[in-house]
């Protein structure tokens, strides 16, 4: 479809009479493993709700609010704590008259580098940028070997201040068949020293990224249907990748849902939107818990001043869960 802009309407704060947020989700507990991570008492609030569209890229900044992306209205949303919304940045990923139809366009993945600054997965312009201080935009990365990338997805900073990211089709109308597609395979990507590696191309749709907190694994995502998979990889020394192996396979599940974004807390534990929710699971990868919102999951990241609070973004809005275990965040 045609990127079109969408109507937003916040509801944090909403409460019942007695002042506690109403839930908007359920929590479910597959091992007594996870009550260590998520609280008994926790509930699923819902912040922010979308209409005609779907978030991504949930991203707390260190001055206190939450970004999104409103990928069909390409935007980047601003959350306050108080519940306002606001536009921090439009165009976010596109910056053309005409999208595509049926194309995708909008920003996606967000992080930050180690001085702060917003590192944009843009989709529609088919590169990954870094918003500077003076609002002035670098492009980090928007070919490889000459070929434009095809809609970069998702991002992660490693402590050395590289920059990995994962490029599959889904911003194209017609993904691996669109005529804009010029790179054959896709894979994922590192940039660093202003040079761009390929890092790998066994994943048919790389999708969501994320390091063990170590950062001797990386983790990436398959959002493909036909191939429901997480892969995990040795970092390398010089920043590389080796020995991928399939790290948990989901083909087998016969709910509805595939890997998209992921992240990890300061444990190793790992949050991954999944088949039925949002799985909880351990470092060997042992699904013990699923949160479960009123619609499929996109991504999710840490936020709060504590870093504990997982906030979730899904076609249907924003939603938030406090944990016990502080977040891996940049």
């Amino acid at each position: 479809m045609r990127a079109i802009s969408i109507a937003l309407s916040i509801c944090l704060g909403a409460a019942t009479a007695n002042g506690v947020p109403p839930d908007s989700g359920k929590i479910v507990r597959l091992s007594p493993e996870v009550d260590a991570i998520v609280p008994t008492d926790a509930k699923v609030v819902q912040v922010a709700t979308i209409t005609g569209g779907f978030g991504e890229g949930p991203l707390w900044m260190h001055q206190g609010y939450l970004l999104f992306s409103d990928i069909p209205g390409n935007a980047i949303r601003k959350l306050s704590p108080d519940g306002k919304l606001s536009v921090f940045r439009k165009p976010s990923g596109y910056d053309g008259k005409d999208a595509p139809p049926g194309a995708y366009v909008g920003a996606n993945g967000l992080t930050l580098d180690k001085q702060g600054r917003l590192i944009v997965c843009e989709q529609g312009n088919r590169r990954v940028t870094r918003l500077e201080k003076d609002g002035k935009v670098t492009v980090l990365a928007d070919h490889y070997e000459g070929k434009r990338f095809s809609s970069p997805n998702d991002v992660v900073v490693k402590s050395d201040g590289s920059v990995y990211f994962t490029d599959p089709p889904h911003g194209l109308a017609k993904e691996d068949d669109d005529p804009a597609k010029e790179l054959k395979f896709n894979g994922v990507y590192r940039v660093a020293g202003g040079k761009v590696q390929l890092l790998t191309t066994a994943l048919t749709r790389p999708n969501g990224i994320a390091f063990t907190p170590d950062e001797k694994y990386l983790y990436v995502g398959n959002s493909s249907a036909q191939r429901r998979m997480w892969m995990r990889f040795e970092v390398q020394p010089d920043g590389g990748l080796a020995n991928g192996k399939i790290f948990v396979d989901v083909n087998s599940s016969p709910e509805e849902g595939v890997p998209d974004g992921m992240k990890v807390d300061k444990k190793g534990n790992i949050y991954a939107t999944a088949p039925g929710g949002l799985w909880v699971m351990t470092p060997e990868g042992k699904h013990i818990g699923t949160i479960v919102l009123p619609s499929a999951p996109s991504n999710c990241n840490w936020g709060d001043r504590d870093g504990k609070t997982l906030y979730i973004t899904t076609g249907a809005g924003v939603f938030r869960v406090r944990l016990n275990i502080e977040g891996v965040r940049p």
